[in-house]
């Protein structure tokens, strides 16, 4: 999926990077936007585009501290690691479907005891992945600011030690919501996304849950760079990324490229939630994992 590079040797490379665990499927998301991108940036150097796919945040940090990607496109909770371990720089908001931010609901059935979060303590809570953000890092963060205490369990059927929030990892979000529904667990947690998607939150389900708990918004996704860029070529291509939206021969990229309809600056409010989130993340790493 394309050969590594270092920026001294390629300069002229503009390497788009993806954490994935399906490269073919990523690769035809993401090749049409460089495709379209790297022909805007031939006046600051760029004449070539690469895509390069790393297995996890671990290896895509590796990546970056050494110059072989140039710019990355991730969620939040995974976009703050990259800062955090390759002083990878935010440069602009992906917005998805027309959805700039989000945030996760907690949720239980209707005829539940449990009414708020700090009731949730001797329960079990149903997560995705360690890899989501919405259904992981930001409830766990929720739960560490509540001052509880998580506690990993094995199955559903498990409980967790007393006074702690046993969570369990259900891999989908229509799992969380079979599993809330068929009372294997006590509550869940999801995108305001998910939530909303009756695919994955069937009206048959929706109607015997109800929300105890629904965090701040933050950034649904996020474009970053590698420390030491050159300003020129970052400014072109934030300012490329910027114009995408207005021009209609990066419609059909953009729709490939994760269902983006535009990409936006960072506001200060943005900024805040994902400096709430990067202690989040440090939280998580230090305390749970």
């Amino acid at each position: 999926m394309g050969l590594p590079v270092h920026a001294s040797e390629d300069a002229h490379v503009l390497v788009l990077g993806r954490i994935s665990d399906d490269p073919n499927a990523h690769y035809a998301q993401l090749k049409p936007l460089l495709d379209y991108v790297v022909p805007r940036m031939a006046d600051v150097g760029i004449t070539e585009g690469r895509v390069l796919m790393a297995r996890d945040a671990q290896q895509m940090a590796s990546y970056l501290r050494r110059d072989r990607v140039d710019w990355v496109t991730e969620t939040s909770s995974t976009a703050v690691q990259l800062q955090q371990r390759a002083a990878a720089r935010p440069i602009l908001l992906t917005e998805r479907n027309g959805v700039s931010h989000y945030h996760t609901v907690f949720f239980v059935r209707n005829d539940s005891p449990i009414q708020s979060l700090h009731e949730l303590p001797g329960h079990t809570l149903a997560l995705q992945s360690t890899a989501s953000t919405s259904a992981y890092m930001v409830p766990m963060t929720e739960l560490l600011d509540a001052r509880l205490s998580p506690e990993i369990l094995l199955s559903p059927s498990d409980m967790p030690s007393e006074g702690r929030v046993g969570y369990v990892f259900a891999r989908s979000e229509l799992n969380i919501a079979s599993w809330v529904h068929k009372r294997m667990v006590d509550a869940g947690a999801v995108s305001n996304l998910d939530w909303n998607d009756l695919e994955r939150f069937p009206e048959a389900f929706r109607q015997d849950f109800r929300v105890i708990h629904e965090t701040k918004p933050y950034p649904r996704a996020l474009e970053l760079v590698r420390p030491g860029m050159a300003p020129e070529v970052e400014a072109r291509l934030r300012q490329v990324l910027l114009d995408a939206a207005a021009d209609p021969s990066a419609a059909a990229a953009l729709r490939l490229f994760f269902n983006t309809s535009r990409f936006l600056p960072l506001d200060e409010g943005s900024e805040q939630s994902l400096e709430a989130l990067r202690k989040g993340v440090q939280r998580v790493r230090a305390e749970v994992e």
